[in-house]
């Protein structure tokens, strides 16, 4: 199922490659918060809808792909790892899945749950320090608190970047209050990764009704707003060294780069919102110097050399959405296109080296 019968020589076990191959968007969940969620579901009442669609299917579903899926979330060692050698990467960059600690109305408890998730990420970490790197998980319901926790996972626990899933209770990282998180984020130059999640009860009805609200088109909805809203809210001109990483060539934005520019610079001298304020720099050029754009889900030629053209190929690196996706033929798909060897292994390895910090040859 996973690797369609077909094992990818990684570059470590081929010097010819020429290239590692650094899959930065790759997902686990500690059993403990599995554990965590199956009560939340069983206990009912007032849940968010995109939560029990999400999470009640994946979670008591007997098929095939969502029992892979929740095997592999829970395993940080021989399944994982088997899987890194069948389709050829070299280094996963780990992170918590979504929603991860951001479901909880509870701060106390997100932030345990927090705490829980990075310590054993650390220990995957440690015991394979050549296959895994981790992103720090953090409760925004705290903000002071995910802010501690980004310098912890930095400082102690060894980590390249931090994790956010998207929305926190419908909640968006555009809001001041958050900033904390934005500002520890710059002051270790520790990109923060901001994750899809289903959309919030306020927008996610006509998505939900329509089968629409996840990985098929929601996901980059919400989350693509999300980063907009950072974009317009001024937090690149308050934090001008931030850095943010976003999935599945940027939820949409990059197409959308050029009416973006056109309407905010329209919003702002029309004077038609409050919360429009006018930006340091075009929309457009937050993208092309604050944000880095990976391909999870996304192995798809012509998009990707779109995304490459419009925000610059050092802007644009691979992820593979493991374990949601694990086929070797996607990354036969992505070995196979049109680019020069140096910039075949920029866009495998060195680009996420020198983003997240990574050891390895190319730094």
């Amino acid at each position: 199922m996973t690797t369609q019968h077909e094992t990818i020589l990684r570059g470590a076990e081929d010097p010819g490659l020429g290239h590692l191959r650094i899959a930065t968007e790759e997902a686990f969940c500690p059993p403990e918060l599995v554990g965590m969620w199956q009560e939340l579901l069983s206990a009912g009442g007032d849940l968010d809808p995109g939560f029990q669609s999400q999470m009640g299917f994946y979670l008591r579903s007997a098929a095939e792909r969502p029992k892979f899926i929740f095997e592999r979330l829970q395993d940080l060692g021989a399944l994982r790892l088997a899987d890194m050698d069948a389709t050829g990467i070299d280094r996963q960059i780990i992170s918590l899945t979504a929603p991860g600690t951001q479901i909880f109305a509870d701060a106390a408890t997100a932030t345990s749950v927090a705490t829980l998730a990075n310590d054993q990420l650390a220990d995957a970490c440690r015991a394979h320090p050549d296959r895994f790197s981790g992103l720090t998980a953090v409760a925004p319901q705290d903000p002071r608190a995910a802010a501690e926790e980004i310098r912890r996972g930095h400082d102690e626990l060894g980590f390249c970047g931090a994790i956010v899933n998207s929305h926190t209770n419908g909640e968006y990282l555009s809001d001041p209050k958050f900033w904390p998180i934005l500002e520890a984020a710059e002051a270790l130059d520790t990109p923060i990764y901001l994750h899809p999640t289903t959309p919030p009860p306020s927008m996610i009805g006509p998505l939900l009704e329509a089968g629409l609200e996840g990985a098929i088109y929601g996901f980059a909805v919400e989350t693509g707003m999300h980063l907009l809203r950072i974009i317009r809210s001024g937090a690149f001109d308050r934090f001008p060294r931030l850095k943010f990483v976003v999935g599945h060539l940027g939820e949409a934005l990059p197409f959308w780069l050029y009416r973006l520019d056109y309407m905010h610079v329209a919003a702002v001298r029309a004077g038609r919102y409050a919360s429009i304020k006018p930006l340091q720099r075009k929309v457009s050029d937050y993208m092309r110097e604050n944000v880095w754009c990976t391909t999870s889900g996304m192995a798809w030629e012509p998009a990707i050399q779109f995304c490459r053209q419009v925000l610059g190929a050092e802007h644009v690196l691979y992820a593979m959405d493991y374990p949601y996706e694990c086929v070797a033929a996607e990354v036969r798909d992505q070995d196979a296109m049109a680019l020069s060897p140096a910039e075949m292994k920029a866009f495998y390895q060195t680009n996420a080296e020198e983003l997240f910090g990574l050891p390895g040859p190319g730094r």
